[in-house]
């Protein structure tokens, strides 16, 4: 699968840095683009330098590069995942205005019908901030707030980003095993 990843300025870098390394050893093919927000977010939250994370993609562009092959719907791509998507982010996204690399290949996604997964990461919301939700659900992306889920038990902080990751990459539509699936009453 060839896959775009954009992680934007939002706190939950080490969501986008774990899909990277998931995508890597399940041996897709990844576009990577980071915005300037998200690399200073990346030093204030992890160890990790954006160049480390640059490294765990195939391809990585910067956010001004429309010249990338990911910019247009001729380039064939699987899907996209903006993980985590800033609110700046997400209402270029609902509004179209594609006037950053990340925004544009969420735009190619929607109008080409690819899967566009959103992994917005804010609390509380705004009814401005919903609206623009609705709009890219509406047009065709999931939207997968990074709320925790604790029925797989998890014991720490990697194992609740590997839920949230899991489901990500369920629904970008590769296989694993990142996390337990809910059962059902025991």
């Amino acid at each position: 699968m060839e896959i775009v990843v954009g992680i934007s300025g939002a706190s939950g870098v080490q969501y986008g840095i774990r899909l990277l390394e998931v995508l890597r050893q399940k041996g897709c093919v990844t576009h990577l683009i980071v915005t300037e927000s998200a690399a200073k977010i990346m030093e204030i939250e992890t160890d990790c330098s954006l160049g480390q994370v640059q490294k765990l993609a195939g391809l990585s562009y910067s956010p001004r590069d429309f010249a990338a092959p990911i910019a247009s719907g001729s380039h064939l791509f699987d899907a996209m995942a903006v993980v985590p998507c800033s609110m700046g982010t997400l209402s270029a996204i609902a509004c179209g205005s594609s006037d950053t690399l990340i925004s544009r290949a969420a735009d190619v996604c929607l109008k080409e019908r690819r899967r566009l997964v959103i992994v917005p990461r804010e609390t509380p919301l705004s009814l401005v901030q919903l609206r623009n939700m609705v709009t890219v659900a509406e047009a065709g992306a999931t939207v997968l707030p990074a709320y925790p889920a604790f029925y797989s038990r998890p014991q720490s902080l990697d194992q609740l980003v590997d839920v949230l990751v899991g489901r990500v990459l369920d629904l970008l539509g590769v296989e694993n095993d990142l996390y337990r699936r809910w059962k059902g009453e025991k």
